[in-house]
C-alpha cells in the first residue's frame, strides 16, 4: 500500500499522529519519502493548508525534514550535530568550537575564598551579589531601558525556557542562517517552525528579517557579536536598519545571544528599539570562565521577567547559588579578569593570522571574532572534509549549520586559536592541496 493511503486524519493533529504512529510500528523509514502536500490532500480529502501545519507538527519534533523540491522525508537516525570534540583516532580535531584551557581562569583560588550564608527554600533566584554586579555590567548597553534581571544554567538554558513562556507549537522563530546548533536543536525540539534570516558581513541582512516578519514570527534571535559559525558581529548602521524594521512589530520577541560578550573586540550593537516591548538581552560565562561554568545572565522586559520567573521556582529549578557566587568571584578577581583580557586577544590575534595564511594560498575567511573562522570554498565541503581526513585533519563542514542556505554546503567552520604557528601553516597548506584536487575532481564531472 502507498505511503499517502496508509496515512489518515482530517485536522493537521490527526494526520501528524498518523505520521508518528506509522513511524512507531516502523512502517515508515529512515529516508523514506513522504506524499506531496498536494497528493496527500487530495487523498485525504482537507485543504493543501491543513497538510502543510501537520508536515511543520513533524518538522517541528525533528522527525521529517523539508528540502523544498526535494520533498518532505523521515529524518536518518543519526546523531544530532553539537560542538565538542570527535572521536575519531589520531585525526587533528579542528572543529570543536571550544575555548582554549589556558586562557580559562583558575577557580580554586575563589573557591577557597568563597563564603556565606546557607541559602534555603523560597529565597530570591540570583545572589544579591551577582545582581549588584550584573545590573551594571547589563545597564552599559540597556541604558534607562526598563528591564529585570534573572539567571540561568546557560545560554541555551535561557534561551528555551524565554521561548517557551512567549510561544505555542508550531510558532514561527526567526534565525540566522546559517545558525548555531544549539538554537537550531533548541526551536526544533520545542516544536517551533525555523524561519532562516540571511546571515552576511555585517550581521542578519535586512531584506530576510523583513521576510520573516511577513511570515508571521512571534520570535527573532539573533546574535550581535561573533555570530556561530560564521564570525561577524551586527554593524551599527545594520542594526539601525533592523531596529526600523522591527519597529513595526513592537511585541515581537527578541533575544539577543550575546555569548562573547567579554571576549569580543566588537562593540555591542543592539536589535531593540527604545519602544520595543518583549526583549531578553543574554549574556552567558562559559566562553570565558569555561563550559561547565553553566550559567547566564538574562536581562529583559519587565513582562519577559515574570513568566520567565514562574519556570525558575526557587529550590527546585534555581541555578546554585554557589556557583553564583564562584561567577561573582571570578568576575570580580583583577587576576581573572587579566586572564579574560589576555584570552580575547589570543583569540583575535590567532584567528586573523590564519586569515593570513588563508589569503597567502588564495582562499578567504569570513569574520574574525568569536572562537572560529568561517571559510568559503569553491567545492562541496563534504570532499574537502573527507580529503583533509586523510592528511590528518578533522574539519566541520558548514551543513550541518544550515537552514535554508545551499551556500552553507560550500563553508568550513574551523577551531584554529590553539594551533601552533607551524601546525596553522601546515592546515592552510593541507586545506589548499585538498581543495585544488577536488576542484579537479570536480571539474571533471
Amino acid at each position: 500500500m502507498q505511503v499517502a493511503q496508509r496515512i489518515s486524519g482530517g485536522t493537521a493533529a490527526e494526520i501528524a499522529d498518523s505520521v508518528r504512529a506509522l513511524l512507531e510500528r516502523a512502517d515508515l523509514a529512515p529516508g523514506d519519502l513522504l506524499p506531496p502536500v498536494r497528493t496527500l490532500a487530495d487523498e485525504l480529502g482537507v485543504n493543501r493548508n491543513t497538510v502543510m501545519a501537520a508536515y511543520r507538527q513533524l518538522a517541528g519534533a525533528g522527525l521529517v525534514i523539508t528540502r523544498g523540491r526535494a520533498g518532505t522525508r523521515v529524518v536518518e537516525r543519526s546523531p544530532v550535530a553539537q560542538e565538542g570534540f570527535a572521536e575519531r583516532g589520531s585525526l587533528r580535531d579542528v572543529g570543536t568550537g571550544n575555548p582554549d584551557p589556558r586562557f580559562i581562569p583558575d577557580p580554586s583560588a575563589a573557591l577557597a575564598a568563597m563564603a556565606g550564608r546557607p541559602i534555603l527554600y523560597g529565597e530570591p533566584v540570583i545572589d544579591p551579589g551577582l545582581a549588584a554586579w550584573a545590573e551594571e555590567w547589563m545597564r552599559a548597553d540597556l541604558g534607562d531601558r526598563p528591564h529585570r534581571l534573572t539567571v540561568t544554567s546557560g545560554a541555551v538554558d535561557a534561551v528555551e525556557r524565554i521561548l517557551a513562556q512567549a510561544l505555542t507549537r508550531d510558532d514561527a522563530v526567526a534565525l540566522e542562517d546559517p545558525c548555531f546548533l544549539a538554537s537550531i536543536q533548541t526551536v526544533r525540539l520545542g516544536g517551533y517552525r525555523a524561519v532562516p534570516v540571511p546571515v552576511d558581513d555585517e550581521g542578519m541582512t535586512v531584506d530576510g528579517l523583513r521576510a520573516a516578519l511577513e511570515q508571521g514570527v512571534r520570535a527573532v534571535v539573533c546574535t550581535p557579536r561573533a555570530q556561530n559559525p560564521t564570525g561577524t558581529s551586527l554593524s551599527a548602521t545594520r542594526a539601525e536598519q533592523l531596529r526600523a524594521v522591527l519597529a513595526e512589530h513592537p511585541y515581537v520577541l527578541i533575544i539577543e545571544d550575546d555569548h562573547f560578550s567579554l571576549l569580543s573586540r566588537e562593540p555591542f550593537h543592539s536589535l531593540v528599539g527604545p519602544d520595543h516591548r518583549r526583549f531578553a538581552l543574554v549574556r552567558s560565562v562559559s566562553k570565558f570562565l569555561g563550559p561547565d561554568m553553566c550559567l547566564a545572565i538574562v536581562a529583559s522586559d519587565p513582562r519577559t521577567a515574570d513568566r520567565l520567573a514562574l519556570r525558575l521556582s526557587p529550590g527546585t529549578t534555581w541555578v546554585s547559588h554557589l556557583l553564583q557566587r564562584l561567577v561573582l568571584a571570578l568576575v570580580t578577581d583583577d587576576g581573572a579578569r587579566e586572564t579574560v583580557s589576555a584570552a580575547a586577544a589570543h583569540y583575535a590575534e590567532r584567528n586573523a593570522a590564519f586569515a593570513r595564511l588563508l589569503r597567502d594560498v588564495g582562499l578567504t575567511s569570513v569574520g574574525t571574532d568569536g572562537l572560529n573562522l568561517w571559510v568559503p570554498l569553491p567545492v562541496p565541503a563534504s570532499s574537502v572534509a573527507a580529503g583533509m581526513q586523510e592528511r590528518g585533519w578533522l574539519v566541520r563542514t558548514g551543513d550541518e549549520f544550515v537552514l535554508g542556505d545551499p551556500a552553507a554546503a560550500r563553508h568550513l567552520r574551523l577551531t584554529v586559536h590553539d594551533l601552533s604557528d607551524t601546525d596553522a601553516e601546515r592546515l592552510a597548506a593541507d586545506l589548499d592541496e585538498t581543495v585544488c584536487a577536488a576542484s579537479r575532481t570536480d571539474g571533471m564531472r
